[in-house]
């Protein structure tokens, strides 16, 4: 996809040449900043009831006259800010994006000038809507014919634009990634597949990437992840993939994703209902895979690792069971009390991993919990932080990629259900705290660094009629990096 710039034409918006024009209307009446041709057209719109100064109203009008674009789409934002202009270009592109539009210009009229956040949430919105799964569909429709987006402007605040649009569109190319990867059934994105992913986009980038079979992972000691994969005939893999755009004395971010590329629980086997949305269990790692794609094409002056644990959670004759202790990377034993809290076995000796490269902070990501979708929804991830200066940075970072995230609690007496008569630590306590106590487990293997732990559970993917991956937190993350370079 091409984004671009263009100064507002001499002749206002009549004079854009495109495919489309959408045009963002801000306010509650029709904006003395809309030029006359425009502005009339909207007018009498309003005079005949066909559209109302309402959130997300859209108004189509095809060959409008005195405009050079065949086709015009206005839609009402009810505020200036970036997240009402991405919501109302989500409308707009929905009323026209099975018009083969192959260029699309894009404007906004009312409320201050435009921001480099404003352009990001253009790229986020038109990545969201071009992006299609086909992969196991040949029935799939044929792919969107939009290849160009122009943001109009004045001409101040092109350079500012022309930052976000470079932005937004590397964020949406990283949320791509990870859509992409969490989406294929289980029997293709395997932990085989997901090391090639990262193969490609470390070739891609110029990144180093090293892959570790089963062999070279029990050699390194990671005991609790390798309990995880004994239950599967599909080889687990640990994928290290180093982006390196500072010095080497820079202390490096490390990403942690939990790469369980199928769930079925293990012995403590999930109910059948739905079970089909557990191929979504690796959309931390997938998140990982797509913020180094992003960060890829930005180029940030930062060093960021990437950690990912991938393998498969299924019942056999070789799976662990409930009451089995198995000794993690770290030397804790850890007694497994339910085999489908396995995330945070896999993760443990990832975390533990990660202190062989000393880092500045690491973020460990994971559809870990359902109770995490009981406590927040779909709407925020769980933010779990030990360090409040890092909490403080992944929030704004959050707010910042419209990517949102709530802090949860990480009091001491939340650890205290972890305790084993047979082990050092359990790996569930009771019900109730559920994704506390799970991001308490994490915390004990996180003790020599800054740490902070996203649960994606109830945002990395929907279900229901729009069932799919999110891409989530990709936006967040990259912030963050950016953030820190």
């Amino acid at each position: 996809m091409d984004f671009t710039t263009q100064p507002m034409p001499a002749g206002g918006l009549g004079a854009v040449i495109a495919d489309a024009l959408l045009v963002v209307v801000v306010g509650t009446s029709v904006p003395p900043s809309l030029d006359k041709t425009l502005g009339a057209l909207l007018g009498d719109a309003v005079a005949q009831g066909d559209f109302e100064f309402k959130p997300n109203r859209v108004l189509y009008i095809h060959r409008p006259a005195g405009c050079q674009v065949a086709r015009l789409t206005l839609v009402c934002a009810p505020n200036p800010t970036p997240t009402a202009f991405k919501a109302a270009v989500a409308c707009g592109l929905a009323a026209i994006k099975a018009f083969g539009v192959t260029a699309l210009a894009v404007a906004r009229v009312g409320g201050d000038a435009m921001t480099d956040a404003h352009a990001e949430a253009l790229a986020a919105a038109v990545g969201d809507a071009v992006y299609l799964y086909r992969h196991t569909k040949p029935s799939a429709p044929a792919a969107p014919r939009l290849t160009r987006v122009v943001l109009v402007s004045g001409r101040r605040e092109s350079a500012s634009l022309a930052r976000g649009l470079q932005r937004g569109a590397a964020i949406a190319a990283g949320v791509e990634v990870a859509r992409e990867c969490a989406n294929r059934p289980g029997n293709h994105a395997t932990p085989t597949f997901l090391a090639s992913e990262a193969r490609r986009i470390a070739k891609q980038y110029g990144m180093k990437v090293e892959v570790f079979d089963r062999r070279q992972i029990e050699k390194i000691g990671m005991g609790s992840f390798l309990a995880v994969a004994q239950g599967s005939d599909e080889p687990p893999r640990f994928i290290v993939v180093r982006y390196e755009g500072a010095a080497k004395s820079k202390a490096p971010i490390v990403l942690v994703g939990k790469g369980i590329t199928f769930d079925s629980g293990g012995i403590s086997i999930k109910p059948a209902a739905e079970m089909d949305e557990m191929k979504f269990d690796m959309g931390g790692a997938a998140s990982v895979l797509g913020t180094l794609r992003a960060i890829g094409e930005i180029k940030p002056k930062v060093n960021v690792i990437g950690l990912i644990a991938a393998c498969e959670n299924l019942p056999s004759g070789r799976a662990i069971k409930p009451g089995d202790v198995v000794r993690s990377l770290s030397g804790q034993t850890i007694e497994i009390l339910n085999t489908d809290a396995e995330g945070r076995l896999i993760l443990c000796d990832a975390l533990t991993y990660a202190e062989r490269f000393k880092p500045a902070a690491v973020i460990d990501i994971a559809t870990l919990t359902g109770a995490c979708v009981v406590a927040l929804g779909h709407h925020h991830s769980g933010l779990f932080a030990a360090d409040e200066a890092l909490a403080a940075e992944l929030l704004a970072a959050s707010r910042h990629a419209q990517d949102p995230a709530w802090r949860m609690p990480l009091d001491d007496e939340y650890g205290e259900v972890l305790k084993s008569h047979f082990a050092d630590v359990a790996n569930v306590g009771p019900r109730a705290g559920g994704a506390i106590t799970a991001a308490m487990f994490l915390k004990r293997f996180a003790a020599k660094y800054p740490w902070a732990h996203l649960d994606v559970a109830g945002t990395a993917w929907k279900s229901g009629a729009a069932k799919g991956a999110t891409g989530r937190p990709v936006g967040l993350l990259t912030h963050f990096v950016l953030a820190r370079g």
